[in-house]
């Protein structure tokens, strides 16, 4: 297959929400209680509710400029690309990467919604939440159909208004949900073990829908020291997700629900491999005391059969596609956060792909993602107009050569060293009022 002619879905994208998001799908006399987006006397943006602030970080929108202007230091809408908050121009962007659909996750609201979840008026919360799923599927989703997969949000606090969000959504065609991979380690709800989650393991499987577990949504992914330089933390992040993904598969709920699926959002799938490995090792070892159960099955197969994992750039895992479970596979863009390669997502990925048969590329590509998030974007716009090469034809006047923006200054002045994870700490919890 030629880099042209591949469709490519991506399962783990971002979207910054604009400012007047709410203005649309809650009451006026609302408004002044919703969620808003306000400049500090430095110019950056910051969206507030209640007496909880939210910056915008640097790293999540750095797509478009120079690499030695990424950063952690918050920034203003003026300083991202349009494409980050412009559904329009997102179009754009997309179509001169080659991505024909993308699944995207929310930012001031945390990519689980958990922001949300801490909030004190929890009536007024739930009214939030139903707006930002209508912006979300209606404005975001529905402007251009056939190119962005809605992504649902839900009030977590209480499992009776999140089955009848569930519900809501699924009617209005969401068939993904992002849910925290772990939900009691951050915001103190009961472990997924509880049987506080069963309604919402019920309306999953009844509604056709899918967790998506985020890196980063449960746990942190946790720094070696306040001295690590933060490279060693971002190298190891997707794999942070592998102490979660343990915890789901050792979920009851998954005997009694053959048809659950989580997605493993933004976690990688080089290191799958040996964790199916270790998986049945221990079972086989170790349950004559541990009395874990999976019902006859070894634990890989039942990882096979609930779990779907992505990459972003993942030579390793790609050449070992068949341990892992090819129909499980799908491809992530991640724009316009830093560890995206875009606008060069087509050539990264069909160098590993080289060898593999043109069915392979296509469950990858995008097979995988249409039958598991049920989305049909060949009954909106023809196969033909679909591919990589079709649609950066449409976007030949995009441009994407970087754009300074500012940023990545020295932490201290005339001092360049490496930063350390001490330093993002610090300038996480300033940025967000801790």
């Amino acid at each position: 297959m030629k880099t042209d002619d591949m469709i490519l879905i991506s399962v783990d994208d971002h979207v910054t929400e604009p400012a007047d998001m709410f203005l649309r799908h809650l009451p006026k006399d609302l408004h002044g209680r919703a969620p808003r987006l306000v400049a500090d006397r430095n110019g950056n943006n910051n969206w507030i509710f209640e007496d909880r602030k939210v910056a915008s970080i640097g790293l999540n929108a750095v797509v478009g400029r120079p690499p030695e202007e990424y950063g952690c230091e918050p920034m203003s809408y003026a300083d991202m690309r349009d494409g980050v908050y412009k559904v329009d121009k997102r179009i754009e962007d997309m179509n001169v990467n080659g991505i024909l659909g993308s699944l995207c996750f929310g930012t001031f609201v945390g990519f689980d919604g958990g922001f949300l979840s801490k909030a004190t008026d929890k009536a007024l919360a739930y009214r939030v939440v139903q707006a930002y799923n209508d912006w979300h599927v209606l404005d975001w989703c529905g402007t251009i159909p056939g190119r962005l997969i809605p992504l649902g949000i839900l009030p977590l606090w209480d499992t009776q208004l999140a089955v009848a969000e569930m519900r809501r959504l699924a009617k209005m065609g969401c068939h993904a949900l992002t849910f925290p991979d772990n939900p009691g380690a951050k915001l103190g709800f009961p472990s997924i073990h509880d049987s506080f989650w069963r309604p919402v393991w019920q309306a999953a499987v009844d509604n056709d829908m899918v967790f998506c577990c985020h890196i980063g949504t449960g746990h942190d992914a946790p720094h070696a020291s306040t001295d690590t330089p933060i490279e060693a933390w971002i190298t190891t992040m997707p794999m942070a997700i592998a102490n979660s993904a343990a915890d789901w598969l050792y979920l009851k709920a998954l005997q009694e629900f053959p048809t659950l699926k989580i997605m493993l959002s933004e976690g990688g799938i080089g290191w799958i491999p040996y964790f199916l490995e270790r998986l049945d090792f221990v079972h086989a070892h170790h349950r004559a005391w541990t009395h874990c159960d999976f019902g006859g099955k070894r634990p890989s197969d039942v990882f096979r059969e609930h779990f779907i994992t992505c990459f972003i750039d993942d030579k390793f895992g790609i050449q070992n596609r068949a341990a892992i479970g090819v129909d499980s596979i799908c491809y992530e863009c991640d724009y316009p956060h830093s560890d995206s390669v875009w606008p060069l997502s087509p050539e990264r990925l069909m160098e590993p792909l080289e060898g593999a048969s043109d069915l392979e590329i296509d469950k990858i590509t995008h097979l995988n993602a249409m039958r598991i998030l049920k989305f049909d974007p060949f009954s909106v716009t023809d196969r033909a107009q679909c591919t990589v090469g079709a649609l950066r034809a449409q976007a030949r006047h995009v441009s994407t050569v970087p754009v300074s923006r500012g940023g990545g200054k020295p932490l201290e002045a005339g001092v360049v060293r490496p930063v350390t994870s001490g330093d993002v700490a610090r300038m996480m919890a300033a940025n967000n009022g801790a």
